[in-house]
């Protein structure tokens, strides 16, 4: 089994019902516990042992004795033989603890050697379809902070899915229709007169975009075609304005993503959704099942009669269908069309109420709410010496994803961007490029890089890492080898958490706590020097760290570090 804490927590159920089946067979204990769940919890302090099971208590109001005297009874009939324990023993009001035996910490090291690089892959997901939409950003112009957090936080979250079993599929929804292209269109057509005629020829759009961007856009138009398109009809002017700068954005978010090691199985258009009709029939569906009204020339969805606090304009007065209106032909596509069993969609908290809202219409147009859920993330803010920074050195504008991997190596952009999404980051540029063990995506690269060195090190002195059934574990059986084994094993069970939870920081936690048990065993125990039996199974251990090391890097989209 791949989750050696999962198969050792079944392990204990397994024995305590074996034990209290004899228990009743020899009239020790009373029948009548068939429906008893106890919990096994892995003790804080290991004097109470490895793993702590409270069936005991739990069974104690069902077969109406004191929890003490359940667990006795369940001590003399309990058969370790085989099994992963050595001892068990009776603690407190009637916990029953256990401590793992050599079996266990043998498995550990099998299992990763078996599985090596897909060592942590789960199966809970059985295969379900699931699509994680991430970033989306705005084609009209660069990508922000926020939207550098959001990419981390997608790619990784697919990634932790994947390793869990499920079957994903990565979507950046572009939003290339609707009212604000319109205003790209006007905005990039003005700057353009502006550019040949100045600035005072033609006024500019009051909700236009008013970046630098836009006039950077107008001046790469002009370059191609000079003054040619002043002549030309505005709608034809305005379009071909439009599907250059799009184009020329796009282009650019993807190569800004392929440098941060993010890719994407389909980038998803908007206009897709107006061009195949799907748009209309969606929003016919919801005039058709009376979930709409006219007011002030617009159409409106009747979320309030649906729950929510407040209704949402479909289409508005001057014709254009709203971001609202698309998204729900959006998600029909997702689950509808495509037969997606579960979405995951990646928005920042300003969505915190749109995300209550949409989920209230889904059952409107044949999609099942539950089978959609937000990964709501928090604000970001850079700081650097203390101190907030709010332009990039580079350029002097804010800063966007292209500005700050300039700043900074990607590798710490992705790790510090992996932390808890429900929180508010407070990024540390400084921090960021430190090496030294006070920056933990240096910390964790500096593990593997230390164990890749010390593996070639005594590969030089012909030393090889051994076999695993090879390693005689008398020799890795203090504290610092067996905590370090216990780290290893709590790959599999930290990815399960993450995909349950939606919490892929879950893994960067891990990384560095595993970083950490490397640390402290190579500290305390040496390895070059040793007698052939110590070394070679402190040896194994350390390789085998390197190679759970790489997995949770590989899941976080970072690089492993041979050399420092």
């Amino acid at each position: 089994m791949a989750n050696m804490i999962e198969a050792a927590k079944n392990q204990i159920s397994d024995l305590i019902w074996a034990a209290y089946d004899r228990a009743v067979a020899e009239s020790a204990l009373p029948a009548g516990g068939a429906d008893i769940i106890g919990t096994i919890d892995i003790p804080r302090d290991e004097k109470n042992g490895d793993y702590a099971s409270a069936w005991a208590m739990a069974a104690a109001k069902a077969l109406g004795q004191p929890p003490r005297k359940i667990a006795e009874a369940l001590m003399e009939r309990l058969d370790l033989t085989g099994s992963y324990f050595g001892i068990a023993e009776i603690a407190g009001p009637g916990f029953i603890n256990f401590r793992l035996s050599e079996t266990w910490y043998r498995e550990v090291l099998q299992t990763v050697e078996r599985m090596g690089a897909n060592y942590g892959r789960i199966d809970v997901g059985r295969g379900q379809r699931v699509m994680v939409e991430f970033v989306s950003a705005n084609p009209t112009g660069a990508m922000t902070i926020g939207n550098a957090r959001g990419g981390v936080l997608g790619d990784t979250m697919a990634s932790v899915l994947d390793r869990a079993g499920y079957d994903v599929f990565r979507e950046f929804y572009v939003n290339d229709a609707g009212n604000q292209v319109d205003l790209f269109a006007q905005s990039l057509e003005a700057r353009y007169i502006q550019l040949i005629r100045g600035e005072d020829a033609v006024p500019f759009p009051e909700n236009g975009y008013h970046g630098d961007d836009i006039r950077d856009l107008a001046q790469l138009f002009y370059d191609q075609h000079g003054a040619d398109y002043l002549d030309v009809p505005e709608e034809k002017r305005r379009a071909d304005m439009t599907a250059f700068g799009l184009a020329y954005n796009i282009a650019k978010m993807e190569a800004d993503l392929e440098r941060y090691g993010i890719r994407y199985d389909r980038w998803f258009k908007e206009s897709e959704l107006y061009e195949s009709g799907y748009l209309e029939e969606t929003i016919r569906l919801l005039i058709d099942g009376g979930h709409t009204y006219e007011k002030d020339g617009a159409l409106w969805l009747n979320l309030m009669d649906l729950g929510a606090e407040k209704d949402d304009v479909l289409r508005r007065a001057n014709g254009h269908y709203t971001y609202f209106a698309a998204d729900i032909a959006y998600h029909r596509d997702k689950f509808i069309k495509r037969g997606f069993d579960r979405v995951i969609d990646v928005w920042g908290a300003d969505h915190h109420g749109h995300a209550i809202r949409f989920k209230k219409v889904l059952p409107t147009v044949g999609i099942d709410p539950e089978k959609l859920d937000f990964l709501i993330m928090q604000m970001v803010r850079l700081t650097r010496d203390g101190e907030t920074v709010r332009a990039s050195k580079r350029t002097g504008k804010s800063i966007a994803l292209a500005d700050l991997l300039d700043e900074i190596p990607k590798d710490a952009a992705r790790f510090f961007f992996s932390t808890r999404p429900d929180t508010h980051l407070e990024f540390d540029l400084g921090l960021a490029v430190r090496q030294d063990s006070e920056n933990p995506i240096y910390y964790i690269h500096y593990a593997h890089a230390r164990i890749c060195t010390l593996v070639q090190a005594l590969a030089d002195e012909g030393e090889s890492v051994p076999a695993a059934d090879l390693v005689d574990f008398t020799q890795v059986a203090g504290p610092d080898e067996r905590g370090l084994l216990k780290a290893i094993a709590r790959l599999p069970e930290e990815i399960r958490l993450a995909a349950r939870d939606y919490d892929p920081s879950k893994i960067n936690r891990y990384a560095q706590e595993l970083a950490a048990a490397f640390h402290g065993f190579y500290s305390h125990c040496r390895i070059k020097g040793e007698a052939p039996d110590v070394l070679r199974a402190r040896l194994k251990l350390a390789d085998t760290a390197r190679r759970t090391i790489a997995c949770c890097l590989d899941i976080l989209g970072v690089s492993a570090p041979e050399r420092m």
